[in-house]
Order: structure tokens, then C-alpha cells, then sequence
């Protein structure tokens, strides 16, 4: 087993990184929320990557929240530079300009349900359990849960979760919103994933970033304004070579390879 926490593979136009910490049920120090930062920049950055995939080590955790040993004899002045890394990393992940794809194989507890909250989709496993418990260490989320977790499931239910921190299964997240499909078995979960992000890695890039803005812009735009958004970003669409592309593909019935330009 390599000795690195976070491991990444970028193929095929995929960026999987993977938290790799399975004696800890992959729990979130801060090493690894630094280094899946910087997967995460890395991977925007290349051009080649078209999707990122946010998944945990093994079977039993995607990530099962944060290490509890970094939380003892902190004050709130010590622990708030950490807080603040948690959550500039899932607003990063949010605002990408690319698909992310979180792979929830197993727990997604605090942090790790934080920031498969802030992927765009989220597949589950059958084993997997969400939730977020800070409530039972005396403390509240602190990585975006109390803000993104209303906005997937309602202001009632996730206060419910919050409020008892109790854990829900994978069915009753894809009951609720909270996950979009639940695999039988992880190997199932990642053969989903697998066809999905192979979907999406040939959809255009432009589109999809401009799509992404716009949808992201439903919780942060009034109506009006996100209005103007979408038909600034539909006018862009008409000035790419993938509009050119995609249009002529349908009309001769062909396939579109789009150049993401």
C-alpha cells in the first residue's frame, strides 16, 4: 500500500484522486486536504482533463470526516486557519470549471459528506451512510454543511440531520436528493462512475463550464440576474468551434468530436 494519503491517476482525460488513508476509514487531516487541493488545482489546470473523480480507498469510507486527534486543545483562534482550508477546498471543488464526480464507497461523515456535497454528482454505493455528526462532538460543520446540506435536501430535513446527527443510507440520500444513484456494490459504484466520467470527458468544455456557472448560479444570483447570466453563456456557446461542431454532427447524423474550443 503506498505510503501517500491522497493518491491521483490521470487518464483517458480523468482525473481520479483517491484518499488513501484506510486504517483511518480515510478521516481528513490536514496533509490530506492540502494534497487534494492541490490535485484538484493540478487537475484544473491541465487540458486535457475533462473530469475529476473524488473518491476514498477500499470499501468501507469515501471519507469519514475529519481526524478527531487535530481537534484536541484547540481554541477557536487555533483551529480557524484549518476550518478555513476545509472550506476554501470545497468552494474551489464547487466552482471548477470541470465535472466533479464524487464515488461515495461507504461512510461520508462531516467533512467527507461536506465535500462530496460540493462535487457536481454524487454516486453511492449500497453501503454507503451520510450524514453530518459534529453535533455529537459538541460542535457544528464547519466545511459548507450547514449551507450546501439545505440547499440539496430542505431547510427541514437538514436541520434534522445536523440538529441529531444521525447517519442516513445510501437509499435514503437518493430518496431525499442528497445522492444522484446508489450501486449495489462499490465494484458497481465504480463502473458507474467510470461510464459517466467517459461520458462526460467527450461533452464540449466550454458548455459544460458555462452550464456550470449558470446552474451554481441558482443558489448565489437572484432570479433575474442568474436570467441575464444564462443568455450571456448561451450567446458565448455560439462563438466556439464545438457549436459549429455539435450543429453540423446533428444534421448529418454523425457524431460530434468536440475540440473543447
Amino acid at each position: 500500500m503506498s505510503e501517500e494519503v491522497v493518491l491521483l491517476d490521470m487518464s483517458n482525460g480523468i482525473a481520479t484522486i483517491t484518499i488513501n488513508r484506510p486504517d483511518k476509514y480515510n478521516a481528513l487531516n490536514s496533509e490530506v486536504v492540502t494534497k487534494i487541493r492541490e490535485f484538484m488545482q493540478k487537475a484544473e489546470e491541465d487540458e486535457a482533463i475533462r473530469v475529476v473523480v473524488l473518491t476514498g480507498v477500499g470499501e468501507k469510507a469515501f471519507a469519514s470526516g475529519a481526524d478527531i486527534n487535530e481537534f484536541k486543545g484547540r481554541d477557536s483562534k487555533s483551529v480557524r486557519p484549518r476550518v478555513e482550508r476545509g472550506q476554501e477546498l470545497c468552494t474551489y471543488m464547487e466552482s471548477m470549471s470541470k465535472p466533479t464526480i464524487a464515488a461515495i464507497n461507504g461512510y461520508a461523515l462531516g467533512g467527507g459528506c461536506e465535500f462530496a456535497m460540493a462535487c457536481d454528482i454524487r454516486y453511492a454505493s449500497s453501503n454507503a451512510r451520510l450524514g453530518q455528526p459534529e453535533i455529537l462532538l459538541g460542535i457544528i460543520p464547519g466545511y459548507g454543511g450547514t449551507v450546501r446540506l439545505p440547499r440539496h435536501v430542505g431547510l427541514g430535513r437538514a436541520k434534522e440531520m445536523v440538529f441529531t446527527g444521525d447517519q442516513i443510507s445510501a437509499e435514503e440520500a437518493h430518496r431525499i436528493g442528497l445522492v444522484n444513484r446508489v450501486f449495489e456494490t462499490v465494484d458497481d459504484l465504480r463502473a458507474g462512475v467510470d461510464e459517466l466520467a467517459a461520458k462526460l470527458v467527450k461533452k464540449p468544455g466550454v458548455a459544460i463550464k458555462l452550464a456550470k456557472q449558470s446552474l451554481n448560479g441558482a443558489w448565489s444570483m437572484s432570479l433575474e440576474d442568474n436570467l441575464v447570466f444564462e443568455i450571456d453563456a448561451f450567446c458565448e456557446t455560439f462563438d466556439t468551434e464545438d457549436k459549429d461542431i455539435g450543429v453540423e454532427a446533428f444534421l448529418s447524423k454523425g457524431k460530434p468530436e468536440f475540440k473543447h474550443k
